[in-house]
């Protein structure tokens, strides 16, 4: 009897158990960016690319670069480098993205989309690979 109660507690227990989110496999992935903040982005080079420890990313002009990781549904990222020209038209999608990921964004992915959301602002992408 206490051996059934006992199996029966650790049933239950187990339910509350909490597991962490499966992270997205998002090494060797590159995307097109379908929006910043809701409106189509300026330029139709606007993508991020994800190679192993190493993120890019792009308005259309300047490039921004640094180290990242996938942990507990975030992008952990930086520090980035950057180009620094002067792009007409192209400078608030730049400091979108640049303030995005460097929140260290929540993301949510699937096999054609990526969301990515912090610093006051949200990107949409779709898989370009």
């Amino acid at each position: 009897m206490k051996a059934t109660i006992a199996a029966l507690a650790l049933t239950l227990m187990s339910g509350c158990a909490t597991v962490p989110p499966a992270e997205a496999d998002l090494d060797g992935t590159r995307w097109t960016i379908v929006s910043i903040d809701g409106a189509a982005p300026k330029s139709p080079k606007a993508a991020v690319e994800f190679a192993p420890d190493r993120i890019s990313a792009t308005a259309g002009c300047n490039g921004l670069g640094g180290s990242w990781e996938a942990k507990d549904g975030k992008l952990i990222t930086g520090p980035f480098v950057s180009t620094m020209m002067f792009c007409e038209g192209l400078m608030e999608d730049e400091r979108a993205l640049s303030q995005l990921f460097n929140a260290k964004p929540s993301y949510t992915a699937s096999d054609a989309r990526l969301t990515l959301t912090g610093g006051g602002h949200t990107v949409e992408l779709r898989r370009a690979n």
